[in-house]
């Protein structure tokens, strides 16, 4: 019996030695980029936010990091829109600097409009295409319309697209009653079936293993077949599964109370270059 019980916990010990070592080969494992895409480092990042000389600011979260907000200044401000801001939350790999073509016409039209760079995105602090959770994800978005709020802008309009989308909502589930009203271009849902290719297991494990052991290395790639990927260094195709399980957009709704305008835009047909 004795024997018996020896051999079972030394294959039990075998096993999890076995696990151990090929999870750590696999989170260590280098791999070929799909995207070839060359990205920046939050040091980096630092760096080209000090030096930044267009209309921006800058705060500091409760915990501590520095976000981005560019500012695109409207050439005169009618007395009906100077309390009004327009804050844009962007999509997944991109950045407040690739919404130009939506920041200058709404400042054109008199509106101060603002983009944030979430958290690991563009010009802000953080690990490249990682967040700690979902609590620190929402309450990122909560504090940059609070900062935005004491800019002196105490009607604040969220346009959010794709990802944005889904942290639009956010915002107004956690702060239904500091908002005037809501632009949700694209949300990001589904994806269509057939449109990408399963990743396959090794892969799969691959991502699941450096989850464990490094959560903070953005070992998940952003690729769709046929994409085209800018050079464009500020976006970021590189996740932490952490970021990418941390929503469920399925389970996002507007608070049934909200009690604000709401504009919903939706695409019949994407296009997904970058």
């Amino acid at each position: 019996m004795k024997k018996i019980a020896k051999t079972a916990l030394f294959t039990i010990i075998f096993l999890a030695v076995f696990v151990l070592m090929a999870g750590l080969i696999l989170a260590f494992l280098p791999t070929k980029s799909k995207t070839n895409h060359v990205g920046i480092s939050p040091e980096k990042a630092a760096i080209l936010r000090q030096n930044f000389a267009g209309p921006h600011h800058q705060f500091t979260t409760s915990d501590g990091e520095p976000l981005f907000l560019r500012r695109w200044n409207p050439d005169s401000i009618e007395p009906a829109k100077k309390d009004i801001a327009v804050l844009i939350f962007h999509g997944i790999t991109a950045y407040s600097g690739a919404y130009d073509m939506a920041g200058k016409p709404l400042a054109a039209g008199g509106y101060t409009t603002f983009g944030l760079d979430y958290r690991g995105h563009g010009l802000s602090g953080g690990n490249r295409g990682d967040n700690p959770g979902k609590e620190r994800w929402i309450a990122d978005l909560v504090e940059s319309v609070r900062y935005v709020k004491r800019l002196g802008f105490p009607k604040v309009i969220i346009l959010g697209h794709s990802l944005g989308v889904a942290s639009a909502i956010c915002a107004a589930d956690a702060i239904p009653n500091e908002l005037s009203g809501l632009v949700l271009l694209s949300g990001a849902y589904e994806g269509r079936k057939g449109l990408s290719k399963p990743l396959p297991f090794f892969e799969k494990a691959r991502i699941f293993a450096s989850s464990i052991f490094r959560p903070s290395y953005p070992a998940a790639e952003y690729y769709r077949e046929g994409m085209t990927v800018t050079k464009d260094s500020l976006f970021n195709f590189r996740y932490t599964l952490r970021f990418l399980t941390m929503l469920n957009v399925k389970e996002l709704r507007l608070p049934k109370t909200l009690n604000i305008p709401v504009l919903v835009g939706v695409a019949i047909k994407m296009n997904y270059s970058r």
